[in-house]
């Protein structure tokens, strides 16, 4: 008899937005702290989730692609620091022939005494930018992108069927030079050079002509674009929900990345952008999710086989969001030490203990199926399972 809860850890993939939430949780506990090993520690983690639960599709190889992206911004962010302002403390470590530069370039300088603590600044900014891309790289190759789009809300609906046809376009275009560039081969027909380019793109084009036409003749057949009568008013309360909300997300993430800036506020006289960001965030999230839900009743729309949202994808979602309370709760002044008196990084309990929850997802989650992105064979006649009966 199986033990209870063991159908909860059959191999399946998750829910992709079970992993971009999981993703953002990490990526916001990144954002909070300069300091290198915490940030090493969550660069680990998201690295050991992706290699416990990655599939064998090819948006898994995401996370290679990220990995080296955040490798390039920490080398640029160092030559920039140390070309462009490396001036600030004592430790010399080089010093660069300085080029003058006009006056109206204020605070930037090429070339001088380039310090150990500027550069260790510098390394930790890039460190953590970098860490953040590993982030998104990792939800990048956990979650599939035609997954992901389908579970859009109604609202995008259409969107998402565009975006998933443009995916899918690319890698038929790819094959279908592929086909006719083997095709003139067997004919000893030339395939370099401009002759050779134009005589490949007009059959290529063609096949994506005839793609297309197909593509949209089958989207009509079955229902895509047609909506529902909507008045003009709810037409014109949800644009102004959806607009007034992206633009006070914006305002409001601007207010957590720079709580210093005070701005005028009529009768409340100044308030600082750290006061009012989070307020002006939730009232954009609320008035994006009202505008969705409003613009999604005009969407007539089933779906085939919906993911599942279960008991695996709450552990995903509550261990990034987990991850990313440890660190808001930790001290400012253990997250970010100053990297101008070239201190040793130290390591928070409770910012530890975050990242501990970063990683449970490689151990409660189910593990992925072997064969990606394919539903299970439905037994045959007079078979009780999926599996190929054996010749005697």
């Amino acid at each position: 008899m199986p033990r209870p809860g063991a159908r909860l850890l059959l191999p399946r993939q998750l829910h992709p937005l079970a992993w971009w939430a999981w993703a953002l949780g990490l990526a916001t506990a990144a954002s909070r702290t300069t300091d290198i090993l915490l940030l090493a520690l969550l660069g680990a983690a998201a690295g050991y989730v992706v290699a416990a639960r990655r599939t064998r599709a090819p948006w898994a190889a995401a996370y290679g692609v990220f990995l080296k992206l955040a490798v390039a911004v920490v080398v640029i962010r160092l030559v920039l620091q140390s070309l462009l302002v490396g001036y600030g403390g004592t430790t010399v470590l080089l010093d660069l022939p300085e080029i003058p530069l006009p006056s109206w370039m204020t605070g930037v300088r090429l070339g001088g005494p380039v310090t150990a603590e500027a550069v260790y600044s510098a390394l930790c900014d890039g460190v953590r930018l970098g860490v953040m891309l590993l982030c998104f790289g990792a939800a990048n190759a956990l979650a599939s992108p035609a997954r992901l789009l389908r579970a859009l809300p109604r609202a995008l609906h259409e969107l998402g069927v565009a975006v998933t046809v443009s995916l899918s376009a690319a890698p038929q275009l790819v094959a279908a030079v592929g086909r006719v560039r083997r095709a003139r081969r067997l004919r000893a027909l030339p395939v370099r050079g401009l002759r050779g380019t134009l005589s490949i793109a007009a059959p290529v084009l063609e096949e994506a002509l005839d793609r297309a036409l197909a593509t949209a003749a089958a989207l009509d057949a079955r229902g895509y674009g047609r909506r529902a009568a909507v008045p003009a008013g709810r037409r014109a309360t949800v644009h102004a929900l959806l607009l007034g909300g992206l633009a006070s997300v914006v305002v409001g993430v601007y207010g957590l990345l720079d709580s210093s800036t005070t701005v005028p506020a009529g009768p409340l006289g100044e308030v600082t952008t750290g006061h009012a960001g989070p307020v002006l965030l939730a009232v954009g999230v609320i008035g994006c999710v009202a505008g969705m839900r409003l613009g999604g009743a005009a969407v007539q729309r089933t779906r085939y086989r919906p993911d599942p949202w279960a008991l695996p994808e709450w552990v995903a979602v509550v261990s990034g969001a987990l991850a990313a309370l440890c660190f808001v709760l930790t001290s400012p002044a253990a997250l970010a030490p100053d990297p101008w008196t070239l201190q040793p990084p130290g390591l928070p309990l409770l910012a530890v203990a975050g990242v501990l929850c970063a990683v449970l997802p490689a151990h409660l989650t189910p593990p992925p199926p072997g064969d990606h992105d394919r539903a299970p064979a439905s037994p045959g006649p007079g078979r009780l399972t999926d599996q190929p009966r054996k010749h005697q």
